[in-house]
C-alpha cells in the first residue's frame, strides 16, 4: 500500500505509519506492513515484536500531541491486494460532540437491545468518522490542527521514540 510522502509519518523496520490519505480527520493513521502479508501469522517474528510498541507509540502521540480523548485501533482489511494494516483513529471531544449533534446517527440507538455500557461505543464513533471525515465530499469543520499540522506534529513525536524490540 503506497502512500504519498506528504502523508508519511514514520518508516520503521517492518511497518510504515502514514496519515490516512482520504481522511479529513487530523491524526487518522494507517500502520501498514512493509512486506506484503494478509494475516498476522504470515509476518516475521521481528515484525510482530515491532508492532505492539509501534501501536503504543501512535496512541501516545495522538493523546499527548493532538489531545485525543480516546484512540481506537482496528484491523479490518478485506480489500484484495492490500497488505495487512491497522487503522489508528483518534477520537477528540469535538468528534463525539458532532456525533451527538447529528440526528441521523440517533438511528443507531434503535439497534441496541437492553442497556449498553455507555451512551455510545467505538463502533458507532468509528462509523461516524468513516462516513463524515473519509467519505463525505464536504466533511465537518475541523477543530484543532489541520491534517498537515497533525502530520508534522506526529512526525516529530514518533520520530523521537524507539519502536523496535529491544
Amino acid at each position: 500500500m503506497e502512500t504519498s510522502s506528504d502523508f508519511a509519518v514514520l518508516d520503521a523496520e517492518h511497518w510504515r505509519v502514514s496519515h490516512r490519505s482520504n481522511s479529513a480527520l487530523p491524526g487518522y493513521l494507517i500502520v501498514s506492513s512493509r512486506r506484503f502479508a494478509t494475516d498476522l501469522s504470515e509476518l516475521s517474528e521481528g515484525a510482530l515484536h515491532e508492532l505492539g510498541p509501534l501501536l503504543a507509540a501512535a496512541q501516545t502521540a495522538l493523546k499527548q500531541g493532538l489531545n485525543a480523548e480516546r484512540v481506537y485501533i482496528g484491523r479490518y482489511g478485506h480489500v484484495p491486494g492490500r497488505t495487512i494494516h491497522f487503522h489508528v483513529i483518534p477520537i477528540y471531544e469535538w468528534i463525539e460532540r458532532l456525533f451527538w449533534e447529528d440526528d441521523r446517527y440517533r438511528l443507531l440507538q434503535t439497534f441496541a437491545e437492553g442497556e449498553g455500557e455507555s451512551e455510545t461505543d467505538g463502533a458507532e464513533l468509528t462509523f461516524f468518522v468513516w462516513r463524515e471525515f473519509c467519505e463525505r465530499a464536504s466533511p465537518p469543520e475541523i477543530q484543532g490542527p489541520s491534517v498537515a499540522d497533525a502530520i508534522q506534529r506526529l512526525r516529530e513525536m514518533m520520530g523521537s521514540q524507539s519502536h523496535g524490540a529491544d
